[in-house]
């Protein structure tokens, strides 16, 4: 379970850092936030793979907290954990409605909490919902996505690809590359808040694969905004000399080595507007066929 990230959103100062103490311990990356606002605020900037939420908060409540949640395209996939001291069996049957994943009441076993944690997590990426790297919806909630727009118009969608990847992570190692996949998703989600809407979509397809979809206006925006960020601040994941010359030495097949330039994002953009689909087949085969020739118009660096 290492590096899933973990928000506790709970008023309670004491219980809220033994938590985070404990999940932490277990090699969780563990967020806090006092108030349910607070909680929506993190969510926007770095989407957790598990929330576990108190009902009783200062300002919103927990229900108020799960029903934003669940409204918006961009977090309805995200496991909850309600976490409360009623026992009424109508609080419950609340928490569930609103598609809450589990329930736990206080005083409560840390134990018992952790595992039902785990099995959430577990559950959430069994079910192919959600990439354990960046914690973007996976697989079928892409799928479920792709059907429900081919029977709408006036939306694009942005198949979106790190350049030059592999060869970084041949370099720099697989964690290094999760780190890059975590700063795309991070840098993919703050320019879809700043350009799109609430309902825009943000999926991991797998590997370094993005997909976006939002409206026909600010897709270009989007796209614009996304590779220009990217090559500028996706240098901090190089080391200095790397940074220097401008390349990196990376290991060819043959037992060589080759010059390759720095890590870029090229973007495909579809819509109905510019083309017809027969399936969801057909979206994301023209999307990567766009994103191809993007990628091949990009000069190398």
């Amino acid at each position: 379970m290492g590096n899933a990230r973990l928000l506790v959103v709970e008023d309670d100062v004491d219980i809220a850092n033994m938590l985070k103490i404990y999940f932490t311990g277990l090699q969780y990356d563990v967020d806090v936030a006092h108030r349910g606002r607070d909680a929506l605020e993190k969510v926007k900037h770095a989407l957790p793979h598990l929330i576990v939420l108190d009902i009783m908060l200062p300002d919103i409540d927990g229900y108020e907290v799960c029903r934003n949640l669940r409204t918006s395209t961009r977090t309805s996939h995200i496991p909850v954990i309600f976490l409360t001291q009623k026992d009424e069996r109508s609080d419950k049957l609340q928490g569930l409605e609103l598609g809450a994943d589990d329930y736990i009441t206080k005083p409560f076993d840390i134990e018992e909490l952790k595992l039902r944690v785990q099995g959430a997590i577990r559950r959430s990426e069994r079910e192919s919902l959600t990439d354990p790297r960046s914690g973007l919806p996976a697989g079928r909630l892409i799928e479920e996505q792709l059907r429900r727009i081919i029977r709408e118009k006036e939306w694009s969608l942005l198949d979106v690809r790190v350049n030059n990847f592999d060869s970084f992570k041949d370099v720099y190692g697989f964690v290094a590359g999760d780190d890059v996949l975590r700063f795309a998703a991070m840098v993919i989600g703050e320019v879809v808040d700043e350009l799109g809407t609430t309902s825009d979509f943000i999926g991991h397809a797998g590997g370094d694969n993005f997909i976006i979809i939002t409206t026909d206006e600010a897709a270009p925006k989007i796209r614009q905004r996304l590779k220009e960020r990217f090559a500028n601040e996706v240098l901090t994941h190089y080391n200095f000399i790397d940074r220097q010359q401008g390349f990196i030495q990376a290991p060819t097949a043959e037992g060589g080595v080759e010059k390759v330039g720095f890590m870029t994002f090229a973007a495909g953009l579809v819509s109905p507007s510019l083309q017809s689909f027969a399936d969801i087949r057909e979206i994301t085969e023209l999307a990567a066929e766009a994103r191809r020739q993007d990628a091949a118009a990009t000069p190398a660096s």
